[in-house]
């Protein structure tokens, strides 16, 4: 007869908006073990399994930590409560809790604040909604009575109606039927039980003891403070966002680029210090969808997105968001793994504001094999292809603007933008195989540029810190011959450095935060390094801090019109590298607004 013989969850941490799922080993009648579902309408030798979810509510109510959200909180801050900042984000566990986390905290307050005045009503932010005002006062007897006026999440009321069981000091609430369950708000602070039983199809009588589970108590998905954008242009951003926060000049148009982090590389061993559940692929998910819907970008660049992933969770979610989805996969000479977790580089783009023209794939396998039999003795040519056969590739998407910016001279002409993304995954040591892919992507980019009059952007990871060869290359057109990154060289393929070049008038986008006129810049001038002018970091874990990712922009067709703040220690707090339960990639997001601008006259 079918038997369970096992259930259990790969963490026992549930967070709202984030699927569990549990393992459910069982004997099958023929003595084989299987972790295979059997559901009612396919039973399996006259029997199937049955679930369900509860929500075990003790008597005593509890609030969890906001900051360290496997804790219970002691502390509640009355100044969120106040500012009516949603009250997840106002517990803590801990006097120092708090105060180690309050340059990070009051950002909330500040901004509610902020809003108040400037508004008079609720402002709507990039990522994130707060309003009213508040100061940092705090509830320090946050105790089962204290609180018995009844925990909430934004006006969602904890407890339902409608009681299942009774057991000692516990209410049992039936949440759930299948085999998964979504945590919602209602079940923050609470505990959950997963009970499995195996039902005969006749008589739909349970046969034997169910098999259950009972989780840690759920927590809030924990959420980033907000991060605006701000104004490079002179102009007053609060006042010019829709309600949906897109940019309202028509003829603006926003551009992001992400390396998300695949779940491939996100390993335990690597990013020990971020917690298990944080690591988690359905909690960092739900983290980056609703971070990357968030800033409500016209395109989307992202890197490091895994083939399966693409077509099951990002295509389809973006799909309703308004986005058309373009994707192109790394090759598969140097993986081994397998082919549906292999990762790439996915442009989005909002179909009612552009719409697809052509599509350029860069594969640079390719482009060695065709360096290999012109440059390389033919001795050489299986160790030069080992040294950069690396499978990256590049995604050029042309695409049409449905927005008119054209002005009265050209009111018919049609507003073309070609827009690269790209990921550089190559190990530091071969510099050489860095600047050679770089300069073969840009060298792609000259001949579309030679062909239409369109401007450029140029987003990704290139894995290459500010004054590189590869971002020297980049940013300024050349590269210096005496620059130490050229020394590796051992198959002569950057020889003669003269040709290093490109004729792109490519620029930085944020380099535009230390030339640029407007509010909050001098903030964001301290987060940049005036040597380079490029942010202090894009990455930041606790082995690396630097920049690695960058939007360029051809700077004779567009200008940047404001950019999206950048993060900085205090944001990150100081104990935390990326990823983090705030923030579930390593990188963290660029986003730039742009302008068309007639080209000069020749």
């Amino acid at each position: 007869m079918l038997s369970v013989l096992r259930v259990h969850l790969p963490s026992d941490i549930p967070i709202v908006g984030c699927e569990l799922t549990p393992y459910v080993l069982l004997r099958r009648p023929d003595k084989t073990i299987t972790n295979d579902d059997v559901p009612e309408s396919a039973p399996l030798d006259g029997h199937f399994l049955r679930y369900k979810w509860y929500r075990i509510q003790s008597d005593k109510k509890v609030a969890v930590c906001s900051v360290h959200p496997s804790e219970q909180a002691t502390l509640q801050c009355l100044g969120c409560v106040k500012a009516k900042i949603p009250v997840a984000k106002s517990y803590h566990c801990s006097p120092k809790c708090f105060s180690d986390a309050w340059q990070h905290h009051r950002v909330l307050h500040d901004r509610a604040a902020s809003a108040l005045n400037e508004n008079g009503n609720e402002e709507e932010e990039i990522f994130g909604r707060f309003n009213s005002s508040g100061s940092g006062v705090l509830n320090a007897s946050l105790t089962g009575s204290a609180s018995s006026t009844g925990l909430t999440n934004g006006l969602t009321p904890l407890y339902p109606a409608a009681v299942t069981q009774r057991s000692g000091d516990e209410t049992w609430f039936e949440v759930g039927r299948s085999k998964t369950y979504t945590p919602t708000a209602d079940d923050i602070g609470h505990v959950l039980k997963f009970e499995c039983v195996v039902v005969d199809a006749e008589t739909k009588l349970s046969v034997g003891h169910p098999s259950t589970l009972s989780t840690s108590l759920v927590i809030p998905a924990p959420s980033p403070s907000p991060r605006r954008m701000i104004s490079v242009s002179g102009a007053d951003m609060l006042g010019n966002l829709h309600s949906d926060g897109r940019i309202s000049s028509s003829g603006n148009f926003t551009v992001l680029s992400y390396n998300m982090l695949s779940d491939s590389y996100a390993s335990s061993e690597l990013y020990s210090y971020c917690p298990s559940w944080a690591l988690s692929w359905p909690y960092r998910r739900q983290n980056l969808l609703r971070e990357i819907v968030g800033y409500r970008a016209d395109i989307v660049c992202l890197q490091e997105v895994q083939n399966d992933h693409f077509e099951e969770i990002f295509a389809p979610e973006l799909d309703k968001h308004g986005y058309q989805a373009l994707y192109k996969r790394k090759t598969n000479e140097v993986y081994s793994g397998n082919i549906h977790t292999i990762d790439g580089c996915a442009t989005f783009f909002r179909r009612e504001r552009f719409s697809h023209v052509k599509k350029y794939e860069v594969e640079f396998n390719k482009a060695a094999q065709s360096l290999t039999e012109v440059a390389v003795q033919t001795t050489q040519k299986k160790a030069a292809l080992n040294r950069l056969v690396k499978d990256n590739v590049a995604l050029i998407v042309v695409l049409e603007a449905k927005f008119n910016n054209q002005g009265a001279e050209n009111p018919g002409k049609r507003q073309l933008l070609c827009v690269a993304n790209t990921h550089v995954n190559v190990p530091q040591e071969l510099k050489d195989v860095k600047i050679w892919q770089v300069h073969t992507l840009l060298k792609g980019l000259e001949k579309i540029a030679a062909s239409a009059d369109i401007p450029m952007l140029v987003c990704g990871d290139f894995n290459s810190v500010p004054g590189s060869a590869p971002h020297s290359l980049l940013a300024m057109g050349k590269v210096d011959p005496m620059h130490t990154d050229l020394l590796v060289d051992p198959l002569a393929i950057l020889r003669p450095h003269s040709k290093l070049t490109h004729q792109l008038p490519l620029v930085s986008a944020y380099s535009s935060f230390l030339r640029g006129v407007g509010l909050g810049l001098e903030q964001q001038r301290r987060r940049m390094d005036p040597a380079t002018n490029e942010p202090l970091f894009t990455n930041c874990t606790r082995d690396f801090i630097g920049t690695l990712d960058y939007i360029f922009y051809t700077a004779d067709s567009l200008t940047v019109e404001s950019l999206l703040e950048l993060l900085d220690e205090d944001s990150l707090r100081k104990d935390t590298a990326l990823p983090s339960p705030e923030w579930s990639s390593d990188h963290i997001a660029l986003l730039a607004e742009f302008r068309c601008v007639p080209r000069p006259r020749r």
